[in-house]
Order: C-alpha cells, then structure tokens, then sequence
C-alpha cells in the first residue's frame, strides 16, 4: 500500500467543511445585488462631467424599479462635451421614450476593461435593459461591441446594419468588481426603428375607454367604476407617448370578488383610484409582447404616483397563457377586448388586488354560503400566442450575467447555517 502523505492525514472532516464553508462565502458574495445599482446617481455624482446624463436619469424614477432585482450590469455615460448637441432632442421625448432610450445604454453583463479588449473582431451581441420592456423588436434592444485589431479602438454600436448609430468607448470610469462597471462613450445610442421626433404632444388615439368598455358586453361593472371615479380621463390623456395597456376584470371577476370579505366599495376614492391604476401598465404591450416579456415585475400608473418598487404587478405565462400576479390574487388574460397602437385593453379572469391596500394575507374566503373562491386557478387562454423573439445568449468573450433569485439567496443562507452548525458541534 502506498504510503500516506502526512498532509492529507491531518485534513479532518471539520477542516473539510470549514474549507467549505469559506468557499462558499467567497463565491456567493459576488452574486448578492448591491444597493449601488439601484442609485447609479450616487455613483456618478462624483463625476461632474457627466452631469447632464446623470440629470437624464434622475428624471426617470423608474429606472430604480427595473434595477432592483439586478446584480451585474455596465453603464454607458456620455460626457457633457458630447451630448450637449442630443440635448434638444431628448427635451421633446416623452417621459416614457426618454426612459427606454436610457434603457438603451445600461447593458445587463458587468464588462470590465479586459473583457472588452477581449472582445473578438467580429463583435459580441449585449443584451440591454430596453430588451427586456418588450417593446424592442427582435434584438433591436441589444448593441454590438466590436473591436479594432489593429487600433484596438471598441465601438458600440445596434445590430442592425442600416443603423447609423453608434460609439465609440472613450475610457472606464468606474467599476465596482463584479457588479457595476461605468463606462464612457462618445455619443448617444439610439435603437433601430426608434422615433426620436416621438414627444408628448403626439396625437393620441381618442379611444373611449368607457365605451369600448360598453361595447365588450362583459366589462359593465369596470366601466361603471372608471366614469364614476373620474380616473378613465387620466387613462385616455395617457394615450399619447408610449400608450397604456389596460388589465380590465369581468363582470363575473367583480362578481367573486363580491362573494369575498373584500368590498372595494368600502375604499375611500382615493385608494379605490390607486386601485384602478394598478390595472395600467404606461406602455403599449400587446399580447405577443407580454408573451415574450423578460422582465416580468412591471411598473403600474399605481406606482408612478406612490413611488418606485410599489404597485408592481408580475406577469408570466403559465399553462399557455398569460397570468398576472398582484402578490395576493393571480388573474388571466382571458381576451383582447381592444388592440390598437398604442392603447390594448385585455379582459383579466380577476381584480387584482395590491397588497399595498389589502395586505398581504387578506381574507379571500367566501362569505357564508358561498362557494370558495381563493383557491380557484387561473382559466387558460384560448388566444392564439404570437411568435415571440429569441432570447439571447451570453457573447462570447465576455462574461455571463450573473443573476441572484430571491430564493436561490434563502437556500444559500440556509446552507451557510447548517454548515456553521455542523463546524461548531464538530469543533
């Protein structure tokens, strides 16, 4: 028998699971999302060159909100010398376009200096933020990074080849390893097919959302509940921009709801118009788009008024179609009612119901003889799904995007307690 090497012998089995242990450790904190990435003012404040761009982003409080469950991503910066003549054209976007082109220039892979001079010839395709508002067609929301092999010079640039768009990387600014990288470009980035000259006096559609209510046969209790709280003018003003998609409950989704100990009768007309906000989406998402969304917790009108990360709503597709999550009820599309740019109005199997009113664990059995309603399914769509974009993959070269889930995080934690656990009763 060979002999045993004196190293080895003395590696015990809590030596074994310390060594784990801070392994471990070692190779999750990078994973854990930063509070730097939702406050990318605060890291560019220090930069005064840059104070127009960071002024374009303080503008838009959503930007904070599609952050949050981020944990690596790369910044592109224009100094003032350089976006000084885009200026004017950024004044006449609305709101709602100003942010998707801000999305345009935040790309979800941390790209440090070496990874971009190692970036192949032929270029890498990155997937940004606006990819993942489905409102970008095909990989219109991505930019390609191509490298110079002689100068060694990086541009930035839209995939598509009849765009004119394009940067070139001036310098790195500022990294935070591996979660946050700012990197410095010598022009705005526009995307492919994006309308610059869009503003906030685009005419708008002139829907009648009551009456388009009306029309739908089996809307007549919402339609009764958006004339009487007077918020149906604020949806149509909203029409123009990026328009609105409207999640409107049936009349038999009212109906459950009334069989419940929830009566949004009893709400002052304050929440009750926060509720009916939280119905709207301030963009136009037809349904191929929320098929194919890849960020799935989405702003409401709700959260514009009661601040960033409330008022969200979560939308998937589970069983073929599309559910929509308010964190108390789980509704359905159940059919278009009306679909035309830039306003869509879906019918939804339920009232959602935010948990910033109702609480989380409200009660939703019946009342006394009644069937109970809060366990009931979501129905199954019978709409015909439109084909929805590829997703991208990582580029070659360059890093893979790391993402951290709330529950990979929870098990992770639990994994590092029973490990102290073992380690101390082993000791």
């Amino acid at each position: 028998m060979a002999p045993i090497n004196p190293a080895i012998s003395h590696i015990t089995p809590t030596t074994t699971l310390t060594y784990f242990l801070l392994l471990l450790l070692a190779t999750t904190t990078t994973t854990t999302p930063i509070l730097a990435i939702t406050n990318l003012t605060a890291l560019l404040s220090s930069f005064p060159d840059f104070s127009s761009f960071t002024s374009l982003i303080t503008s838009i409080p959503s930007l904070t909100s599609d952050l949050s469950d981020r944990s690596a991503l790369t910044l592109l910066v224009i100094p003032n010398s350089y976006l000084s003549s885009s200026l004017d054209l950024t004044r006449r976007l609305s709101p709602s376009a100003l942010a998707d082109l801000l999305r345009y220039h935040i790309l979800l892979q941390y790209l440090s200096s070496s990874d971009l001079h190692q970036v192949p010839p032929s270029g890498a395709l990155i997937t940004t933020l606006f990819q993942t508002t489905g409102r970008a067609s095909s990989n219109s929301g991505s930019v390609n990074i191509t490298r110079n092999p002689v100068t060694n010079a990086i541009t930035i640039s839209s995939p598509s080849p009849f765009s004119s768009s394009n940067a070139t990387v001036l310098s790195l600014i500022k990294t935070l390893p591996y979660n946050v990288s700012i990197i410095s470009v010598n022009s705005l980035l526009v995307p492919y097919g994006f309308d610059l000259m869009a503003s906030e006096t685009r005419p708008t559609l002139g829907l009648n959302i009551t009456k388009a209510l009306l029309d739908g046969h089996s809307f007549m209790v919402a339609a009764s509940l958006l004339s009487a709280s007077g918020v149906v003018q604020e949806f149509e003003a909203d029409e123009g921009g990026a328009g609105i998609t409207l999640f409107v409950p049936t009349d038999s989704a009212f109906s459950d709801l009334s069989a419940t100990a929830i009566s949004l009768q009893s709400l002052p007309a304050d929440k009750k118009a926060d509720v009916l906000k939280f119905h709207v989406l301030h963009s136009y998402y037809p349904l191929g788009s929320l098929e194919s969304i890849v960020n799935p917790v989405q702003p409401t009108l709700a959260t514009e008024d009661m601040g960033a990360g409330s008022f969200t709503l979560n939308i998937s597709r589970i069983n073929g179609s599309v559910a929509i999550d308010s964190g108390i009820v789980q509704a359905s599309v159940t059919q278009t009612v009306f679909d035309q740019n830039p306003v869509v109005i879906f019918g939804v199997s339920k009232v959602l119901l935010p948990k910033e009113i109702f609480g989380r664990n409200p009660v939703l059995t019946s009342k006394p003889g009644n069937t109970d309603m809060g366990n009931a399914q979501p129905p199954v769509s019978a709409l015909s799904p439109e084909k929805s974009p590829k997703m991208l993959s990582s580029a070659p070269g360059v890093r893979e995007e790391i993402k951290s889930g709330v529950g990979g995080l929870q098990w992770l934690s639990t994994l590092h307690l029973l490990c102290v656990v073992f380690v101390c009763n082993c000791i």
